[in-house]
């Protein structure tokens, strides 16, 4: 409480330490007579606090954490997305190789058993004949 009742010599403290500007030209004096009613003295100033309220720069500074947050939100979810996605094509892909492993393990079991199937694979992989047999090259 003694703060506020106790501005007056305040003010008057701050005005006896400041220093005078230098007058060199009628028209820069007239610019500075037109800002100190417009603004106001160093002394108004700083009782208001400053030309941008308190709660202003709060805001704005509420705004801008909001800002990256929501940046850095929307980034993430992008990203997982794009994730989502890799995984699904990864797993239809092991799935794929998976009943192209089982098909490849049944023709090495049906290989290994059936002397009809090694007959056919050697024939057709290896153009093998019998030894009975004449090939005669069709053009």
């Amino acid at each position: 409480m003694s703060k506020v009742a106790n501005t007056y010599w305040v003010d008057e403290r701050i005005r006896s330490q400041r220093v005078l500007p230098r007058r060199t030209n009628s028209s820069l004096a007239s610019v500075q007579q037109i800002s100190m009613e417009i603004i106001g003295s160093r002394t108004e100033v700083r009782r208001r606090g400053g030309i941008i309220p308190s709660w202003v720069v709060f805001g704005m500074v509420l705004l801008g954490t909001f800002a990256v947050c929501v940046t850095v939100n929307m980034r993430t979810r992008a990203k997982f997305h794009v994730a989502v996605q890799q995984h699904s094509v990864m797993q239809s892909d092991v799935e794929s190789l998976r009943t192209l492993n089982e098909s490849l393990k049944a023709d090495v079991e049906r290989l290994r058993k059936d002397p009809r199937a090694i007959e056919s694979a050697a024939r057709a992989q290896l153009n093998m004949v019998r030894s009975n047999e004449y090939v005669v090259p069709v053009d």
